[in-house]
């Protein structure tokens, strides 16, 4: 028997994802997956799933969702005003949900994407080893109103536990993004390098899973290169002074510079910004 999660509200931008799709990129598959690795697993771990089930990922506003039949489920991420049939709830516990019941998950306030797992994982067919939603490659890329999600029911309360979970969420209010040098970091006057590494930078409103887009622009003058191979993480710089910090949704090549490599941490924290907030590049050195 499959459980059915009816769709009242979408939000914003909400779709299902997990760790996204690795060995496709020969094919221009881009990689997918969610952009906040960190708060998927803790979602899985707190309902004892597999680190890499799908979770339904939010931005800004969460759903509205109705559940048609028992289920057990963990919200993580940023901090979002979230109800049980009326009554708040929290991140970080398993929260079981009778039939019948409504969850509305509103608006942030710190963070910008929330996360919602459920016991036992959700139904939906692998493509390419991943449940991940993309334009083009799954029949949905985002949640709309009247959807229906599947997953296993779930007939008996999780007990309570002795044992304590507590996420490490400070990355939320963190501004400094460590990277490592790119392809064509080399090519960049030290005089820019300097410059860039000094700058601080506002994430612009454009802002999606596709790439981080910046307010301030730098003057540039270097080459372009030969498309290359880029992945999520690859800062490109463009001819018009851009930076474009490439995120999940990303294409798998590009002709720009690529000067920087942003860590799987720094993508975390970017993914968590809302536009206008403000960060600084840290460089570090590969071991």
């Amino acid at each position: 028997m499959r459980g059915e999660i009816e769709v009242l509200q979408p939000g914003l931008f909400t779709s299902l994802q997990d760790r996204g799709r690795f060995g496709f990129q020969n094919f221009g598959v881009p990689r997918s997956g969610v952009m906040d690795l960190y708060s998927m697993k803790i979602c899985n771990l707190i309902l004892g799933n597999p680190p890499d089930a799908a979770v339904l990922e939010f931005t800004f506003q969460g759903p509205e969702l109705k559940f048609l039949h028992d289920a057990q489920i963990t919200l993580s991420g940023g901090e979002f005003m979230a109800s049980l049939d009326g009554k708040a709830v929290s991140r970080f516990e398993v929260l079981n949900i009778p039939a019948g019941s409504i969850l509305k998950i509103g608006p942030t306030k710190n963070g910008l994407r929330g996360y919602m797992g459920i016991k036992n994982g959700f139904f939906e067919e692998k493509i390419m080893e991943s449940h991940s939603w993309y334009e083009g490659i799954t029949q949905k890329s985002r949640l709309v109103k009247g959807d229906f999600l599947y997953f296993t029911p779930v007939y008996k309360e999780i007990s309570a536990s002795h044992a304590a979970l507590k996420p490490q969420m400070a990355y939320l209010n963190t501004d400094e993004i460590v990277v490592f040098a790119g392809p064509e970091w080399e090519n960049v006057p030290v005089e820019l390098q300097q410059e860039i590494l000094k700058q601080e930078f506002t994430l612009h409103q454009s802002s999606n899973r596709m790439a981080f887009r910046v307010n301030e622009k730098i003057p540039n003058a270097l080459e372009q290169i030969v498309t290359g191979p880029v992945i999520p993480g690859t800062v490109q710089f463009t001819p018009g002074g851009d930076l474009i910090i490439l995120g999940n949704d990303c294409q798998t090549t590009g002709g720009y510079p690529r000067i920087l490599q942003v860590s799987e941490k720094g993508l975390q924290i970017l993914s968590q910004k809302i536009p206008g907030k403000k960060f600084r590049f840290k460089l570090e050195e590969l071991i």
